[in-house]
């Protein structure tokens, strides 16, 4: 009997020491960073958990291992790592321990994610959905009339694509008024508010910009680049004023709307005026693009990403995660945000600081989260209205997307120290 019970402890430990753990490394040695994000969620669809190294070797992921698994690192060309228990417990107990800024966060659920955007074909491509799509990362489209619906509510996630919150119909009236795709547009919009009972586009617009507050301060995680940034917010200042010329809704705007704007109603910007002429390709003095192609060459338009305690702060980590501290600039309707606007709660997580300008931004709504990114296209220095989409497969170690990406993943995780 005893011999016995000293044979089944001993197969015990054997199984113990020659199981196997799937590491993937997301430092310079990972041969696609953007797939990996995807097999990370690919494994919480087959509801297994992920552990997410906070600051280890570029923010690696850590899997169970199983030759399915495996296999599908393979098949998706993403660099990988089989380790025994014995490692995994010698690197988690360095992750784990006081004298180092890492920590392992657990990923148990998977976020579902939606996109706010038009049913059309705008002559440009957004980045969220190029890098969902090559990341292979599910996501549904809604848009007006979901919203309004109430929709949000079944979504953990939400991206707001390039969109003019504000009934300006992106102040592309000056250039491509004439323009097919505009004036489609522009008929597609104002249909939508006429079917939702509204009068006029940007009342329409409004009560999605309040909706989509409601779903965040509900538990939502919003997400929003390039024009959806501060268009966002500049509607939600303006409630009750209108700051749309005669152009865009038929009459003719208050003559002193910046002395009435509400910035209590905002989430991340105050003290902004607004640009007022529709000739003007610009919407607020949020946005730092007056006057930065003289100040910001493309060889040094880089911006920093701050390093936060993975122990303490493990949500603006995950949101920083990356191979570099530095990630290439890149413009947008809007590029980046004017610091002196920002409001004091701001987070600010990257930023071009001999400029003032932030570029990557987060803060807390209610039960909610929301973080604005500056800028078009990350691996597209200028993006011009018509132009090709971005090939992602040329670019599968972006640190610009890689942002993108982390704020996908961040909704499934909870943080919890493991005992080794």
């Amino acid at each position: 009997m005893k011999k016995l019970l000293f044979l089944l402890a001993l197969s015990l430990l054997f199984k113990l020491a020659s199981a196997q753990y799937l590491l993937i490394p997301m430092d310079y040695s990972q041969k696609n960073h953007l797939k990996a994000y995807g097999i990370a969620y690919w494994v919480l669809e087959h509801e297994q958990e992920v552990d997410w190294l906070l600051n280890y070797r570029g923010g690696a992921f850590l899997l169970p291992y199983y030759a399915e698994f495996e296999s599908e690192l393979r098949i998706r060309g993403v660099s990988y790592e089989k380790l025994a228990t014995a490692r995994v417990n010698e690197i988690l107990a360095k992750i784990t321990s006081d004298g180092t800024n890492m920590d392992a966060v657990k990923l148990e659920t998977v976020p579902k994610v939606a996109v706010y955007s038009p049913e059309g074909k705008d002559p440009w491509d957004d980045a969220v959905t190029l890098v969902l799509a090559y990341a292979e990362i599910p996501y549904d489209v809604v848009y007006d009339p979901e919203v309004i619906a109430g929709k949000l509510s079944d979504y953990d996630w939400l991206h707001l694509h390039h969109e003019d919150f504000t009934g300006q119909y992106g102040k592309f009236w000056a250039r491509f008024r004439n323009a097919e795709w505009y004036r489609e547009s522009v008929k597609a919009q104002e249909a939508n508010a006429r079917m939702l009972g509204f009068t006029k586009v940007s009342e329409m617009k409004l009560a999605v910009a309040k909706k989509i507050k409601e779903y965040t301060i509900q538990g939502g995680f919003l997400f929003a680049m390039c024009s959806a940034t501060d268009s966002y917010d500049i509607a939600l200042a303006a409630e009750n004023i209108d700051i749309c010329d005669y152009m865009f809704d038929g009459d003719p705007p208050d003559p002193n709307p910046d002395a009435k704007l509400d910035y209590s109603k905002t989430l991340a910007f105050e003290n902004f005026t607004l640009v007022k002429s529709p000739m003007i390709y610009e919407f607020s003095t949020i946005d730092t693009n007056t006057g930065r192609m003289g100040r910001v060459g493309e060889s040094i338009d880089y911006f920093s990403l701050f390093e936060f305690s993975a122990k303490w702060d493990p949500i603006p980590t995950m949101l920083c995660q990356n191979h570099t501290h530095t990630v290439k600039g890149f413009y947008g309707q809007t590029t980046g945000f004017q610091k002196a606007f920002l409001k004091p709660e701001v987070l600010v997580m990257g930023e071009l600081k001999a400029h003032g300008e932030a570029r990557y931004i987060h803060g807390v709504l209610g039960k909610g989260m929301w973080t604005f990114y500056g800028g078009h296209d990350p691996e597209d220095y200028r993006h011009i209205v018509g132009e090709d989409p971005t090939d992602l497969s040329l670019h599968p170690n972006s640190p610009g997307y890689r942002l993108i990406l982390n704020n996908i993943l961040f909704p499934a995780a909870r943080k919890k120290k493991r005992k080794t």
